[in-house]
């Protein structure tokens, strides 16, 4: 998996750019929001996900936000749900608000989305909700602490091994709450730990 990459820009187009790696210039594809955060000529990293296909080249998708690829690779994992309609979902929508259509139902809020009807935003709300954690409205006067680094790539080396965005950031969450000195250790070590304790509990 190319879970993500880092180069110059050389091109940015109307639905993806052009990013050299390496001597190479991939092809990704990507939603407006990513698209207007980057800029020929300079240096571009980006979450990504690869969607191979059998009958045609595989294809390259990449996000500025983590939030975005997970929802893009949950959405893709739903059946009878392309890459396409779920870079639309993207395009209509930013996570936060993907996030509040799960947590209120709102099947409105996908049949807003070009191709999507009723019976297949329902389909998409009801899968969601069994795997996305759903986003709590923050108090002004008590916004949560931000989440660790390591934290954050340690449970997006979960997802992308497999564990849902949910089931990873409950592991790593408990991991960290038992063990408050893996705060700081390095992303290895506590991925180790995060996969024992989650591969007991499997």
């Amino acid at each position: 998996m190319i879970s993500s990459i880092r180069g110059d820009v050389l091109h940015v187009g109307t639905d993806h750019a052009v990013v050299e790696v390496s001597g190479f210039g991939l092809h990704v594809s990507a939603t407006p929001r990513t698209l207007g955060e980057l800029h020929r000529g300079t240096e571009a990293r980006l979450h990504t996900s690869f969607v191979p296909r059998q009958d045609d080249a595989p294809l390259l998708f990449g996000f500025c936000e983590l939030s975005e690829r997970i929802i893009f690779t949950t959405l893709v994992s739903i059946s009878g749900i392309g890459p396409r309609m779920a870079l639309a979902v993207l395009a209509v929508h930013t996570p936060h608000e993907v996030h509040q259509a799960i947590a209120e139902s709102d099947t409105a809020a996908f049949t807003r989305v070009p191709g999507i009807g009723k019976k297949t935003a329902q389909r998409i709300l009801l899968e969601l909700a069994g795997k996305l954690v759903i986003d709590e409205p923050a108090s002004p006067a008590a916004a949560a602490p931000a989440e660790p680094e390591v934290a954050v790539q340690v449970r997006e080396a979960l997802v992308s091994l497999g564990w849902t965005e949910k089931d990873a950031r409950t592991g790593v969450e408990k991991l960290l709450a038992a063990q408050p000195d893996l705060v700081e250790a390095d992303v290895s070590t506590v991925l180790r730990q995060a996969l024992r304790s989650l591969g007991g509990a499997r």
